[in-house]
């Protein structure tokens, strides 16, 4: 269940091995403000889309990295006690396990997410 509903999370991958995927079509398709799609599973670790624009809230993974690779558009992602990280086109950045965060994307953006399967999207209580 999704206790943000201004979120639209899809935890079920789109494809699996030996499936081909147009990324494109999938982020031409997204109408949400936010939105976050597993793509595939590779071993134990997911690959997300996400197709944001606007703030999300300030949240933590306690036992998962979070690596963010954006595609397109931009991303800036505060962090507590860190400086903030501004993120453009093929620009990655890894968000250690324990350490509160918060992406803010100014414009529609399409973002990469590689996580631990079995990640909460919105963080752990």
């Amino acid at each position: 269940m999704n206790d943000f509903p201004q979120y639209d999370i899809n935890y079920e991958p789109l494809v699996g091995t030996l499936t081909k995927l147009d990324v494109g079509e999938v982020i031409a398709k997204v109408t949400e403000p936010w939105f976050n799609q597993t793509l595939c599973q590779v071993d134990d670790a997911v690959v997300r889309l996400g197709v944001f624009q606007g703030e999300y809230h300030w949240h933590k993974h306690d036992n998962e990295d979070e690596f963010f690779f954006v595609l397109d558009g931009g991303i800036r992602i505060e962090l507590e006690d860190n400086p903030t990280v501004e993120l453009g086109p093929r620009q990655c950045f890894t968000v250690p396990k324990g350490l509160l965060h918060r992406p803010i994307v100014p414009e529609r953006s399409s973002v990469l997410m590689i996580e631990r399967a079995g990640i909460v999207a919105t963080g752990d209580a």
